[in-house]
């Protein structure tokens, strides 16, 4: 044990003294933010205003189409439609939208065409099909002798009021804002566990290719060095997750001092930001702030921090016997696909199957498997999940983990004195068996 602690320290002093760990530790976050920032500003820029040109031979439509900022809507029946089609070519204009004369209204809603260089976005179609079929309908409305003012009026609009059990109220979009919570924590797990696991690979790869493995392992065992750095790696991957949380905590502090914003559930805002919500959105925003802080936070934060660690120990044992067995990095591709796709796997499980049935056979059945535990069950959480499952899941994890380092202590035995043949899953295998 005196032995695995001393790699241990090896490994966590020569990640953490690092440049490029201490530059990406300060950096980071930095650029999260300017990152943002960015996608944010993009999001402002308003879209080249593009002009779409009406030929309209029915006479139906044409104050039917409201310009937008994005789209200016031109009547030009007048102009014939040769030249209008040479426009287009030209790009003089965006597009052009034909509507033919017709005897009868339902042969002309499938003999309008739009004519155009690229071919336009689904979201424009479906506009102008909604625009064309409401001004259809209520001439088919006309020709019937209904009154269409009546039938509008007569159109009602369902809103159903949400709540539990207990009599409190609910609010909609509840659960998108939950497994926004739970995604984005599980997508943290998964992109750590793959930035620290190549991170034990390449230490094993370098440490192989410069011959140093030699004579670390004349005094040290193999299963040894493997475990030294896999936590090694790990207390560095969590001291980088504190130095984030403590900058994050203080640079709230510094705002909340400097521009008078108080931090707190109740004394949260100003009493005139307080006033502005609820005069737009009344005990709505209320309520969403009060289920926010409902939800298990706690269990959360605690669970990432578990589900962490047993993640990055479960496939870094993948990873460091993957470094051992070749030479370089380009060996070790056709090795890290398979590593990958689980993770892959849990992501899409989490958001296609857990927002639709969080407590679903298939949500928890992925939940409990280690190689997509750490994801998907942290995006369970939120939905609030007994915690015997958590347990249950936590020990099948870290059951796993020891159960896959024993099999990946034997490659690693074997694979870190193996040099200049690239080897095939087959001789993995044969490496267990020894």
């Amino acid at each position: 044990m005196n032995i695995i602690s001393l790699i241990i320290k090896r490994e966590f002093t020569a990640k953490v003294r690092n440049k490029s760990f201490i530059v990406m530790t300060f950096l980071s976050p930095l650029l999260f933010i300017g990152i943002g920032a960015f996608v944010g500003y993009l999001s402002s820029m308003k879209a080249e205003l593009k002009t779409i040109a009406i030929h309209d031979e029915s006479g139906l439509f044409g104050k039917e189409f409201k310009s937008t900022d994005e789209y200016k809507y031109l009547n030009l029946t007048q102009i014939p439609v040769k030249y209008l089609k040479d426009s287009i070519a030209n790009k003089n204009y965006e597009g052009l939208l034909l509507i033919p004369k017709t005897k009868a209204a339902n042969r002309l809603q499938s003999e309008i065409e739009f004519i155009s260089n690229d071919s336009p976005s689904i979201s424009f179609i479906n506009n102008l099909q909604d625009i064309i079929a409401s001004k259809l309908t209520t001439k088919n409305y006309q020709k019937a002798g209904l009154d269409t003012l009546k039938i509008k009026n007569s159109e009602s609009k369902v809103s159903i009021n949400l709540s539990k059990s207990s009599g409190e109220k609910t609010l909609k979009g509840l659960n998108e804002i939950k497994i926004i919570i739970g995604g984005a924590f599980g997508y943290l797990i998964m992109m750590f566990i793959i930035l620290y696991g190549n991170m034990v690979m390449r230490s094993v790869i370098e440490e192989k290719t410069s011959r140093i493995i030699e004579i670390i392992i004349s005094s040290v065992k193999p299963f040894q060095l493997m475990m030294g750095k896999i936590i090694g790696t790990s207390l560095a991957g969590i001291l980088q997750f504190l130095i984030w949380a403590i900058l994050g905590l203080g640079t709230m502090f510094v705002l909340s001092y400097v521009f008078g914003i108080h931090m707190g559930a109740t004394s949260g805002m100003q009493a005139q930001a307080i006033h502005g919500a609820q005069t737009e959105m009344g005990s709505q925003f209320q309520l969403y702030i009060k289920e926010l802080w409902n939800l298990p936070i706690a269990t959360i934060l605690i669970s990432f921090l578990i589900y962490f660690i047993g993640g990055y120990f479960l496939y870094s044992s993948f990873y460091a016997s993957i470094g051992a067995a070749v030479d370089n990095e380009t060996d070790s591709q056709q090795f890290l696909l398979p590593i990958i796709m689980p993770l892959i796997l849990g992501v899409y499980i989490g958001f296609f199957t857990v927002i639709n049935d969080p407590h679903g056979t298939i949500a928890t059945v992925f939940s409990m498997i280690p190689l997509t535990s750490p994801i998907v069950m942290m995006m369970r959480i939120p939905f609030g999940v007994p915690w015997w499952q958590i347990l249950l899941s936590i020990s099948i994890l870290f059951g796993t983990f020891f159960l896959v380092v024993w099999f990946a202590s034997k490659i690693y035995r074997v694979g870190i004195l193996m040099y200049g043949k690239k080897p095939t899953w087959k001789e993995l295998y044969r490496w267990i068996k020894y």
